[in-house]
């Protein structure tokens, strides 16, 4: 995979505010990622810039928590977090457009965690950095699908 970032856009016949609160509410998070099955905040903690949460996430074979760091927090525009506090990019915009509000999901492999990768993975380092590619490149559009239903109230 030649792209560490990735980003795709959806439609959605919601407001920028509601789908914001969706998105922001990372208990809910297993509901729409093909991956991440939960999410909880760390005791205390919401959808604040500097707030902390763990992911458990699953693929066929193998199961890992990750722990985030909100970054990005403004109601009914963006919601953000870095996994690892420095790893990895995962974002949410909200643009109100015609017809309700593109929801734009956007992933970056930051240098850092290219660098722990190198550091854990040695030799194979670059195959897993391109799985892991590979995967937020598939993701993306299942993720905005699942969402795109969830606001719309379509049936699950």
């Amino acid at each position: 995979m030649d792209s560490l970032t990735h980003a795709g856009s959806v439609v959605v016949r919601s407001s920028p505010e509601a789908l914001y609160a969706l998105v922001s509410d990372v208990t809910r998070t297993g509901e729409w990622s093909p991956i991440c099955t939960a999410c909880w905040w760390d005791e205390g903690a919401s959808a604040e810039v500097g707030a902390w949460f763990t992911g458990r996430n699953q693929v066929p074979g193998r199961t890992w928590e990750t722990r985030s760091q909100v970054v990005a927090a403004e109601p009914g525009r963006e919601f953000a977090f870095l996994v690892g506090g420095k790893l990895v990019r995962w974002g949410f915009t909200m643009e109100p457009v015609e017809g309700g509000t593109r929801l734009t999901e956007s992933w970056e492999f930051l240098p850092a965690g290219q660098e722990f990768f190198a550091e854990r993975y040695g030799a194979d380092a670059q195959a897993q950095i391109d799985d892991r590619t590979r995967s937020a490149h598939e993701s993306i559009p299942a993720t905005l699908a699942a969402l795109k239903g969830i606001a719309e109230g379509a049936p699950r």
